[in-house]
């Protein structure tokens, strides 16, 4: 099984066929691992690996990867093992896509090295609407299955996380002066605001929304404007 290490971090990855790369952040808030694909509307390492080369991976201390938890830890600390998980394959530059909890992971890598970024899908993305206490409630479910952390350290870790605004980790500042494309999916429920989706296929200037995707018969529409997207910007 694969691994990526540095330092006290261990990220499990995989990778699935052949072509551009395009790099995967799975749904499933803190737990976000790259099983959570199976029980998505679509399946992106099943059907994108025909076409490209699929990254998929479990987010650091989720699925298989691990890592300490420190004050200091949010939303960079993600986007470092993003970096460093393409430096250690010699990726220059990739698609990225993210469902949930990774729509605010391809942001983070947006604005750390847009360059590196050609295209993003963001599936039914995480954002802030009257549900803030709702994220803490997720956090703290998923820090209830932890051991040996100090109470202070996770409070701050979760302030870091879920005190933002928008899609909290960038603003929607941020959002209107990003020019990479982007494919939205949008959300509809209490994690994934459909006023989230909205608002980034207003304010981004290449950005397309696709409001009804993920009911039986829209996906294969869904697969195929993705593909679509996908090659049209590699």
């Amino acid at each position: 099984m694969p691994f990526f290490e540095k330092d006290d971090t261990k990220i499990y990855y995989e990778i699935h066929g052949e072509g551009f790369p395009i790099l995967l952040f799975a749904p499933g808030g803190m737990r976000s691992a790259l099983s959570f694909w199976q029980s998505s509307p679509w399946n992106p390492i099943d059907i994108l690996s025909k076409d490209f080369t699929v990254i998929a991976m479990d987010q650091r201390n989720a699925g298989q990867s691990s890592a300490p938890i420190s004050q200091a830890d949010g939303w960079p600390t993600y986007t470092q093992d993003h970096i460093d998980l393409l430096d250690s394959l010699h990726i220059d530059k990739c698609h990225v896509m993210g469902g949930c909890i990774g729509g605010p992971y391809c942001f983070g890598l947006i604005q750390a090295q847009p360059e590196r970024v050609a295209a993003a899908i963001i599936q039914q993305t995480i954002g802030l609407d009257n549900n803030r206490e709702a994220f803490y409630g997720m956090f703290d479910s998923w820090a209830a299955e932890l051991s040996g952390i100090p109470q202070a350290t996770l409070n701050q870790f979760r302030s870091n996380m879920y005190d933002g605004e928008f899609l909290l980790n960038v603003d929607e500042g941020f959002v209107a002066k990003c020019s990479t494309p982007l494919l939205v999916l949008m959300g509809d429920d209490l994690y994934h605001p459909q006023s989230t989706s909205r608002r980034i296929g207003e304010l981004a200037m290449n950005a397309q929304l696709i409001e009804e995707w993920k009911s039986p018969d829209k996906i294969a529409d869904t697969v195929s404007q993705c593909l679509a997207f996908l090659k049209a910007n590699t």
